[in-house]
C-alpha cells in the first residue's frame, strides 16, 4: 500500500504530541557511509503513550515511521533512501533505567539506554549484563533488541533475544503491548516478544525490556594466543569446552591483517605478542571465586603447545593487561573504518568448517584480484566471522565500487554452499533484501509477509527494510 508524504497538517499534529524537529546529518546517515536517507520530521517522544499517539496517528495518515536508536547499525536499516520522507522516530529521550533487582537477576530498562550504561548498572549491584559490543558507548538497548545484537559473548549467553524476559512495545495502530514480565516460564501462546526482537522496527516498536543479569564471574582469565592456522582454534576450543564446560565466555579469532590495520590508521594499542604471527586467538574465561581456573587454564594451554596447536601466549596478570587485550578486538572496527572497505560481510558457518572456509575464500579473493587485503576476524566460538575485503595500500575502496556487489556475491555464494548464512548478527535491513529473497525458503519468507501484512497491514513501520 503506498504511503503519503507528511502534510503542513500533520506536522502541526504530531507537534502537539511530542517534539518535533528537523533531521540532522545523525539520522540520515549509517557509519559506513553507504546510504544518505532523508526525513521529513524527527520526533523525540518521552514516554510509551507519546509514542503510541505517534503511531495511531502515523498509521491514519499512512505515514512512514523509521524507528532510530543509536544509529551504529550496519546494514541500512535506520536509513530510508527513498520514497516518500518518513517520521524518523528517536528513543533517545526514552533513557531511563526503571529497576534493578539482583535477588531476580532483572534489570527494567527503556529503549534509549546506552549499552555501556545498562553494563555499568548491573555492576554496581555485582551483576553482569553479558551482552558485549565494540560500539556498546553508543548503540543503544532498544537497537540491539530490534536487530538481536550478538557480540563477543554469544558462545557462553547466547545473542540479545536470549538475555531478554519481557518487553514493552507499541505496535502499527498504537496499541501498547505491556509484555515487560520478569518470568523465566510463561508457556502462554505466541511469543509476541522473540517476534518484535530481531525484526528490525518492521513489525512495531519496542520500548522497553526486561533483562536478564547473570552472576559476575570472580575468577576471569584472558588469553591471547598465537596459533599456526584456523585449524588450530577449532581445536583449542573444543580442548576447553570439553575440559572446562561453559566458563568459556569469549573465543575471537584474530588475524595479523587487523593489527596492521591498526598500525596503518594510528590506533594505539599495545603488541599483545612478541611473534608476529599470521594468526591469533583472544580468549575469556570466568567461574566463582577457588575454581582453580588460572591452573586448569594453563595445563590445557600447556598440553595444546606441546600438541603444536600454540606457538605462543600471554595470560593477563592484572586488569590494565586484561583491557589492553580487548582494546585491540574493539579497535579492529574503527580501523577497518578508517581503511575504507570495498565489501563487507557479516556471515556464519558451522564452527568446525571455518578452517576450510576462511581458506577456499582466500583462494577465490585472490583470483580475483592478489593484492585486495583481507581482514578476516570475528566471533569464532558461534562461527560468526567478519569477512572484509580492503583495497591495495595506497588505493581507495571507491576505485573498486563496481565490483563490490559481485564480491559479495561470490562471498554469500560460497558461505552458502557451507550451510551458512549471509547475516550472523548484523541483520538485514535495506543492504541485505535481495539476499534474503534468494538465499531464504519461500516457506519462511510467506510466512514472514503474512506476519508482517497481519500487524502492519499499510505498511508504515521501517518502509523497504527486510521485507
Amino acid at each position: 500500500m503506498p504511503l503519503n508524504e507528511p502534510t503542513s497538517e500533520f506536522l502541526l499534529k504530531l507537534a502537539r504530541i511530542t517534539y518535533c524537529d528537523t533531521p540532522t546529518a545523525r539520522y540520515l546517515e549509517e557509519p559506513r557511509g553507504r546510504y544518505v536517507g532523508q526525513g521529513a520530521v524527527v520526533v523525540r517522544p518521552r514516554s510509551v503513550r507519546e509514542v503510541s499517539e505517534i503511531m495511531r496517528l502515523c498509521n491514519t495518515h499512512k505515514i512512514g515511521v523509521v524507528p532510530f536508536g543509536g544509529g551504529t547499525g550496519l546494514v541500512g536499516g535506520q536509513t530510508l533512501v527513498t520514497g516518500p520522507k518518513p517520521v524518523i522516530l528517536s528513543l533517545e529521550r526514552m533513557n531511563s533505567i526503571r529497576d534493578v533487582d539482583p535477588a531476580d537477576n532483572i534489570l527494567t530498562t527503556e529503549s534509549g539506554v546506552i549499552l555501556a550504561d545498562i553494563q555499568n548498572a548491573a555492576n554496581d549491584v555485582r551483576r553482569l549484563f553479558p551482552l558485549s559490543l565494540a560500539s556498546e558507548g553508543s548503540c543503544q538497548i532498544g537497537g540491539n533488541l530490534a536487530t538481536n545484537a550478538g557480540g563477543v559473548n554469544v558462545l557462553r549467553y547466547g545473542n540479545t533475544r536470549d538475555l531478554c524476559l519481557g518487553i514493552e512495545a507499541v505496535l502499527p495502530d498504537g496499541s501498547i503491548f505491556g509484555g515487560l514480565k520478569r518470568l523465566r516460564k510463561d508457556n502462554t501462546g505466541y511469543n509476541l516478544r522473540n517476534l518484535l526482537i530481531g525484526a528490525e522496527g518492521t513489525l512495531g516498536i519496542i520500548t522497553a525490556a526486561t533483562l536478564r543479569l547473570m552472576p559476575k564471574p570472580v575468577d576471569v582469565e584472558t588469553a591471547f594466543l598465537a596459533i599456526p592456522n584456523p585449524q588450530a582454534s577449532v581445536e583449542i576450543l573444543n580442548r576447553l569446552s570439553t575440559k572446562l564446560g561453559e566458563v568459556v565466555s569469549a573465543f575471537e579469532l584474530i588475524h595479523r591483517q587487523g593489527l596492521d590495520f591498526l598500525n596503518e590508521t594510528g590506533i594505539a594499542f599495545t603488541k599483545p605478542l612478541s611473534s608476529n604471527t599470521e594468526w591469533m586467538v583472544l580468549l575469556e574465561c570466568g567461574t566463582g571465586g577457588n575454581s582453580g581456573l588460572k591452573d586448569n587454564l594453563e595445563g590445557i594451554l600447556a598440553d595444546a603447545f606441546d600438541a603444536g596447536l600454540i606457538t605462543d601466549a600471554v595470560l593477563a596478570q592484572n586488569e590494565a593487561q586484561r583491557h589492553a587485550f580487548w582494546n585491540i578486538r574493539e579497535s579492529i572496527p574503527e580501523a577497518n573504518r578508517r581503511v575504507g572497505v570495498i565489501s563487507s560481510h557479516d556471515i556464519s558457518v558451522p564452527v568446525s568448517q571455518v578452517p576450510e572456509f576462511i581458506v577456499r575464500a582466500a583462494t577465490m579473493i585472490e583470483t580475483i584480484n592478489p593484492q585486495f587485503r583481507i581482514n578476516c576476524f570475528g566471533h569464532l566460538g558461534d562461527g560468526n566471522l567478519h569477512y572484509n575485503i580492503y583495497p591495495p595500500k595506497g588505493e581507495n575502496r571507491a576505485q573498486y565500487d563496481d565490483i563490490r556487489a559481485s564480491l559479495a556475491n561470490d562471498v554469500y555464494e560460497l558461505v552458502d554452499s557451507f550451510g551458512g548464512s549471509f547475516s550472523a548478527e548484523h541483520g538485514v535491513g535495506r543492504m541485505k533484501k535481495a539476499d534474503l529473497l534468494k538465499y531464504s525458503d519461500p516457506a519462511k519468507l510467506s510466512a514472514m509477509r503474512a506476519i508482517k501484512h497481519a500487524l502492519d497491514p499499510n505498511g508504515i513501520m521501517n518502509p523497504g527494510a527486510v521485507i
